[in-house]
């Protein structure tokens, strides 16, 4: 993930990315409003294939290295890249990140939510306060002549100030043409030097941050990452351009 050399956007190939992710937002937003005990992760990722396709967007995610959804579903102590499944209902307590991506007219989106379904217990709450919090930190660092690392420290200070872990092991990565582009996006510094950040790359940053231990491990399906300890896991993530003028967030869900 995120290898190679970093390829800068223009303005227009940006202002595509910016409608591929419209499109990722728009179906995010839908979905938000659909999370509710009872519905199950299969009926959430059918509705977000039709939504997108109607936009003349296809799915960035379906077949993506075998992936079988249009989105990735992960509840409670899941972290990452969990499947959509016919058997899995939503309960009140449980949290759920919902993870999609789109290609557009030949360019790529990608963004990510948790969301609580009805009332969580408060500490869980915060969890999900301070992960999007520390997402908003790192987008606070795209600024022209900052490096990579810039964001890494940003989000991780934040996290573990607030008494969390982030996960090592998945890291954000740069998008545009493809889904995965260099630079890599880690969440937590590393120390090294690392990429300078120039107008026209466009970074998918997404902090992914746990209850306990930031260790996590991959289940048998080959996909659904959970934490070694089994306690929850939250993840946000925004595809931002870097601009000469500041962080342009162009999965923005505010209208």
């Amino acid at each position: 993930m995120g290898k190679g050399s970093i390829v800068l956007k223009s303005v227009d190939q940006i202002s595509l990315m910016q409608e591929a992710n419209s499109i990722v937002s728009e179906v995010l937003t839908m979905l938000k409003g659909l999370v509710e005990p009872g519905i199950t992760t299969w009926d959430l990722d059918k509705l977000a294939e039709d939504l997108c396709v109607r936009r003349k967007a296809r799915p960035a995610f379906k077949g993506y290295r075998g992936f079988p959804g249009s989105i990735c579903v992960s509840i409670n102590e899941e972290v990452v890249h969990g499947i959509p499944s016919r058997r899995r209902k939503l309960k009140t307590g449980d949290i759920i990140s919902i993870d999609f991506g789109t290609e557009y007219k030949g360019f790529f989106g990608d963004s990510a939510i948790t969301l609580s379904v009805r009332k969580v217990d408060p500490e869980i709450t915060r969890l999900l306060q301070v992960t999007e919090e520390s997402l908003n930190k790192g987008i606070e660092q795209v600024v022209a002549g900052n490096r990579v690392g810039d964001i890494s420290r940003a989000i991780q200070e934040h996290v573990e100030g607030n008494g969390f872990s982030i996960v090592r092991q998945f890291v954000g990565h740069g998008i545009g043409c493809s889904l995965h582009e260099a630079p890599e996006i880690p969440n937590f510094y590393q120390g090294e030097r690392t990429a300078r950040l120039l107008p026209g790359m466009v970074l998918a940053i997404e902090p992914m941050v746990n209850v306990g231990t930031h260790k996590v491990k991959v289940l048998k399906d080959g996909w659904t990452v959970i934490t070694r300890d089994k306690k929850p896991s939250a993840h946000f993530e925004h595809s931002v351009a870097v601009t000469e003028e500041g962080p342009v967030i162009l999965s923005r869900r505010e209208k």
